[in-house]
């Protein structure tokens, strides 16, 4: 079941870090991710725009929940209150992951 609370994701997509708060995280009945659930982003209107924040408010637009592999995922933090989302690029697409023997056969 899910926990509420404020929890801060990092996780790596096609080559680029992905930091993204919600509100809901808990392991899926489907084998090997997470769901995350009530993506929290910044609601004041400021007239300097985060582009980043930006970037992910439209990726996540109209998404009620978000299956990321456990492999993916670097860290997930409860945190007291919500920082600012952001992607960021990184050369973790140049590395060959380590076989992970828990979720084979």
């Amino acid at each position: 079941m899910a926990k509420k609370g404020i929890y801060k994701v990092v996780f790596v997509q096609l080559g680029e870090v992905y930091e993204i708060y919600a509100q809901a995280i808990y392991q899926s009945d489907m084998y090997g991710f997470i769901e995350i659930e009530e993506y929290i982003f910044d609601q004041k209107s400021q007239i300097v725009v985060d582009t980043s924040e930006e970037k992910l408010k439209n990726e996540f637009k109209g998404v009620q929940r978000s299956y990321i592999p456990v492999s993916c995922i670097m860290r997930i933090d409860e945190v007291d209150k919500k920082g600012t989302s952001k992607i960021t690029s990184s050369d973790v697409a140049k590395v060959m992951p380590i076989a992970n023997t828990v979720f084979n056969g």
